[in-house]
C-alpha cells in the first residue's frame, strides 16, 4: 500500500494515523486490514461512575420530589461526563475500528436519552454489536430502554398501538423510504406491543399488553412478535442494499456508486455479518480509487479527534470539549432528531468554516490566534470571554515531534492533508516557512483542505 492509501484507510477506519502508528507492521493490504479487525475483536464497554443511583427505587422518586430533582440534575451532568468520556475513548481507543463503527451506528440507530444509565447501556450495545450480526443488532436495539423511551415503545399496547418505532424501524433503520405501506406500519406496531423495561433498564415483555392476534405483514400472515418482524424485514434484500448504501456514503464516498453498493449488498445479504461487509469494503481496489481519497468533509467529531490524534492535547477544563462540539454543530448524545445528522456538506456553513479554520491555532498554539489584529474571530472570542483566552490547553508537541521524526517538514502535508491539493493551496504552501515543524503543522490544519478526509 502507498502512504496515501494507508492514510485513506486509517481516516475511514479510524481518525488518521502518524508514521509511528504501532499497528502498521506491514504495508500489504491484507495484513494491514487484518490487523484492524484483529485489534477490534475485543469489546471494552465504556463506563462512568453512576454509583449515585445505587439503592434508588421508583417509589423513592415519587415519594420525595426533592430527591427526584437532585437525581435529574445529577443525570444532566452525567450525560455531559459520558460525552467527554466517549470523546476521550475515540482519541485513545482500545479497539480502533470498533470505536469508529460505534460512532457510525450512533448516527444510524439514532437515540437521544437523558437518563445516563440508559444512555450508557445503549452506547455499549452499539459498541458490542458494531462489527457483529446485524440481525441480532436490530433485535437488541428494539429492546433497549433508551430506544423504547425515545420512540414510545412503552406506550405501544394492544388496545392502542403506537407506530413511532415501527415507522422508523423500516424507514431509517432497515429499508428506507417508500419500501413499505401504511398497512405494514400498523401491523408492525402490533407485533411490538408489550415491549417495556424496568427501572434499571432491563427489557421486560408484558404479555398482557401484547396483541396475540394474527398480523399481515409484507404479504405474510402469522402471530408475529417483534423479532419475527425483523426476520421478515431482513429477508428482503432491500435491507442489505439500504445498509450498504449508507455505509458506502459514510466510509467510501458521499456520492454513491451503484455498482459498488450492489456488490456490497451481495456480500451483506449472505449472512448480515457487519465485519464481513467492512472487510470486503476495505480490501476492494475501488475503495482506494483517487476519487474516494479526500472526498469526505470531516464531521466535527472526526475533525476534533483527528486533530488530537496528530497532536495529543489536554484541555484544562474538559467541559471545553462540549463547547467545541456545540460550536462545530455536533454534540455527541444529542442528535437533532431521529434521522440524525445529515453530514457531508451540511457540516459546513459560514460560521462553522470560520471556526474550523481558526481552531487549530486556538487549541494547539497556546490558544493564541496569530492572524492579525483585525481578526473578527479573535475579537468575538475576546469579547465573549472578557479578554480571557477561550480554551486553556496543553498540546503535547514532544509526542508529535517523536511520531513525525522521520518526516521532513516539507513533506508534512502528505500526512496531514488528504486527497489532491489544488494549485492555489500548493502555491501558498511554497510561501510558508518550513523552519518549524510544529508551526507548519498548525498552518496545514488551518487550511480548507484539512476539512477533508
Amino acid at each position: 500500500m502507498t502512504q496515501q492509501q494507508l492514510q485513506h484507510l486509517y481516516w475511514r477506519a479510524g481518525f488518521g494515523m502518524h508514521p509511528k502508528s504501532n499497528t502498521i507492521i506491514s504495508k500489504q493490504r491484507t495484513s494491514v486490514v487484518e490487523v484492524l479487525f484483529e485489534s477490534s475483536k475485543a469489546f471494552t464497554p465504556l463506563h462512568i461512575d453512576l454509583s449515585y443511583l445505587d439503592g434508588i427505587k421508583p417509589v423513592d422518586l415519587k415519594s420525595f420530589p426533592e430527591l427526584a430533582r437532585e437525581i435529574n440534575q445529577k443525570g444532566t451532568k452525567k450525560i455531559l461526563e459520558f460525552n467527554i468520556a466517549w470523546v476521550k475513548r475515540l482519541v485513545n481507543p482500545s479497539e480502533l475500528l470498533r470505536e469508529r463503527m460505534t460512532l457510525f451506528w450512533a448516527n444510524h440507530f439514532v437515540c437521544r436519552e437523558r437518563n445516563p444509565l440508559y444512555a450508557e447501556r445503549y452506547n455499549n450495545t452499539l459498541r458490542y454489536f458494531a462489527l457483529g450480526d446485524f440481525r441480532d443488532f436490530v433485535k437488541a436495539i428494539s429492546k433497549e430502554a433508551a430506544m423504547l423511551k425515545y420512540l414510545n415503545g412503552k406506550q405501544n399496547r394492544k388496545a392502542k398501538p403506537n407506530e413511532n418505532f415501527a415507522r422508523e424501524l423500516m424507514e431509517l433503520f432497515t429499508l428506507g423510504e417508500g419500501q413499505y405501506s401504511e398497512k405494514d406500519i400498523k401491523e408492525c406496531a402490533r407485533a411490538f406491543t408489550g415491549y417495556s423495561h424496568d427501572f434499571e433498564g432491563d427489557f421486560v415483555y408484558k404479555e398482557n399488553r401484547h396483541d396475540n392476534n394474527s398480523k399481515l405483514f409484507f404479504n405474510s400472515i402469522g402471530n408475529y412478535d417483534g423479532d419475527d418482524i425483523i426476520d421478515i424485514i431482513l429477508k428482503n434484500k432491500q435491507c442489505a442494499a439500504f445498509i450498504s448504501d449508507k455505509i458506502y456514503r459514510h466510509f467510501v464516498n458521499p456520492k454513491p456508486n451503484k455498482k459498488h453498493i450492489a456488490a456490497m449488498a451481495d456480500v451483506f445479504f449472505k449472512d448480515y455479518n457487519i465485519e464481513n461487509l467492512m472487510r470486503f469494503v476495505f480490501l476492494s481496489d475501488w475503495f482506494y480509487d483517487d476519487d474516494n481519497i479526500g472526498s469526505k468533509i470531516k464531521s466535527p467529531i472526526e475533525y476534533l479527534v483527528g486533530m488530537a490524534n496528530t497532536v495529543p492535547v489536554v484541555f484544562e477544563k474538559e467541559k471545553d470539549l462540549i463547547k467545541i462540539q456545540k460550536l462545530l454543530g455536533q454534540t455527541l448524545l444529542n442528535p437533532p432528531n431521529v434521522a440524525g445528522w445529515k453530514g457531508d456538506k451540511a457540516w459546513i456553513d459560514a460560521n462553522t468554516i470560520m471556526i474550523r479554520l481558526k481552531l487549530p491555532s486556538v487549541i494547539l498554539n497556546n490558544s493564541v490566534i496569530d492572524s492579525g489584529q483585525n481578526d473578527q474571530f479573535k475579537k468575538k472570542f475576546m469579547q465573549k470571554y472578557k479578554g480571557k483566552l477561550p480554551f486553556k490547553t496543553l498540546p503535547n508537541w514532544t509526542t508529535f515531534l517523536e511520531n513525525f521524526e522521520a518526516v521532513a517538514t516539507e513533506d508534512l502535508q502528505d500526512y496531514i492533508l488528504q486527497g489532491t491539493i489544488n494549485k492555489g493551496t500548493a502555491d501558498y504552501l511554497k510561501t510558508l516557512s518550513k523552519m518549524s515543524k510544529r508551526e507548519y503543522c498548525v498552518q496545514l490544519m488551518s487550511l480548507p483542505e484539512y476539512q477533508m478526509c
